[in-house]
């Protein structure tokens, strides 16, 4: 069986090519395929199936060129193709895929089926956990929805937060007053923030009250309405700081939760709060878990290698 499309421009002919025609290679041999360009002309030849999930690849790369952004490189490209392959549904949905977010215009969406439900589930429910490895996007994405939120006045205010715990060192040792000594803590916060709005109005926001970035310990005694709140790394909370700052949320208020159980720093026998929620709060009305894998890891193709030995070894232990 064979498919022809026609290319816009000789722009995503070079595109879908790739550098010495790797992509055409990989999707050749991912997809059991042939693939035949002639000037503007793409032949697809190969079995209904297989020409039905190559060409929905071939889609992502001519999207991604027509809308000027940077060519996908080849880690991105098997990483979309690994997503495609886990996919239960043989294929993406790709309907409201990105969303622009960004007071800077600039567009910030899902890359994987995981991340698009995480999405979705921030927007309809009031309080979400994402757990899951590092490099999901969990905080990134959560940070985007806030911003997306703000922009559109569905808040007045966003606020960050996270717990001050020590990864395997002292906070005593650390020069400065307190707040120069957890400010390291939050500043992961800070690069999503910066990569999202421009500089002077994250300036403006922080001195008026608007974004608030502070240690988890200043979230007990208050109510937080009309803001949407992030909890990053949930899983340095106990149990006592999780039921704390779950019992913050006020009045037309969202708040995600984002964590990854397999990295706590807690001292050993401590009950991991993030842990407990999952137990506790799981089938309530409102509340929404996401659990994330390896397959929406969206950092260096290494990352997710790393993460799938360090889950085969704690599962052969």
């Amino acid at each position: 069986m064979d498919k022809r499309i026609r290319l816009g421009t000789h722009r995503e002919a070079q595109a879908l090519l790739g550098p010495h025609d790797e992509n055409l290679k990989t999707i050749e041999r991912e997809f059991k395929v042939k693939l035949v360009i002639r000037g503007e002309d793409l032949k697809v030849s190969g079995t209904a199936t297989n020409i039905k999930r190559a060409l929905w690849v071939i889609g992502q790369i001519l999207d991604v060129s027509r809308s000027g952004q940077p060519e996908l490189d080849r880690g991105q490209l098997s990483r979309l193709i690994t997503n495609l392959k886990n996919s239960k549904k043989g294929i993406l949905d790709t309907e409201n895929l990105n969303f622009s977010c960004s007071l800077s215009g600039k567009a910030i969406g899902p890359k994987t089926a995981g991340q698009r439900e995480y999405v979705e589930a921030v927007r309809k429910f009031d309080i979400v956990f994402g757990i899951g490895p590092a490099g999901t996007g969990k905080t990134y994405l959560a940070m985007a929805c806030a911003v997306e939120a703000l922009k559109k006045h569905e808040v007045r205010r966003i606020v960050l937060t996270r717990p001050a715990i020590e990864a395997g060192e002292s906070l005593g040792f650390l020069p400065g007053d307190m707040q120069e000594k957890i400010s390291p803590y939050l500043r992961p916060l800070y690069d999503a923030l910066y990569d999202m709005m421009e500089a002077e109005r994250i300036e403006k926001y922080l001195e008026t009250g608007i974004i608030e970035v502070a240690p988890l310990a200043y979230m007990r005694g208050r109510t937080l309405n009309d803001a949407f709140i992030i909890l990053d790394e949930a899983q340095n909370c106990t149990a006592e700081q999780m039921k704390m700052f779950l019992t913050r949320l006020g009045f037309d208020s969202k708040a995600v939760i984002t964590g990854d159980v397999t990295q706590s720093d807690l001292p050993g026998g401590k009950p991991i709060g993030l842990l407990q929620a999952r137990g506790i709060l799981s089938g309530i009305e409102g509340i929404k878990f996401i659990e994330f894998s390896g397959f929406d890891v969206v950092r260096h193709a290494l990352v997710q290698r790393i993460i799938e030995a360090y889950d085969k070894t704690g599962r052969n232990k």
